[in-house]
């Protein structure tokens, strides 16, 4: 199971991480760069369902802020459908701003669980 929620955590990283850096760069919204975050955020949570079930400690630091960036992972992507949906042109070219803010509270779950997984 440890090798599926690594594996499943790893994807999240690469499919967020180009999804946010993609955006980014391009400069606005587009619905490939939607569909990444939706990916990541599904490799995320099941990642984290795995880690959880072989987590020993719960209300870790990690965990909190793994479920707090899980959380903030839902509304980016649901915030980003919704932006485009309705086209507003001003939202897709501002929306990078948000999703640049939660990507860098993702990384600290994703960092403090590599940095908790090669101290064990």
């Amino acid at each position: 199971m440890l090798t599926a929620a690594i594996i499943t955590i790893t994807s999240a990283l690469i499919f967020y991480s180009w999804g946010v850096w993609g955006e980014k760069i391009k400069g606005k919204l587009n619905g490939f760069f939607l569909t990444l975050f939706w990916i990541g955020l599904t490799f995320d949570s099941t990642g984290t369902f795995l880690m959880s079930r072989l987590s020993e400690i719960p209300n870790s630091f990690h965990n909190i802020t793994g479920i707090t960036a899980i959380v903030l992972m839902l509304i980016h992507a649901l915030w980003g459908t919704l932006v485009f949906i309705k086209k507003d042109k001003n939202m897709i070219n501002n929306f990078h701003k948000f999703s640049f803010f939660v990507w860098i509270i993702w990384l600290i779950p994703f960092l403090s669980g590599m940095i908790m997984g090669t101290s064990m």
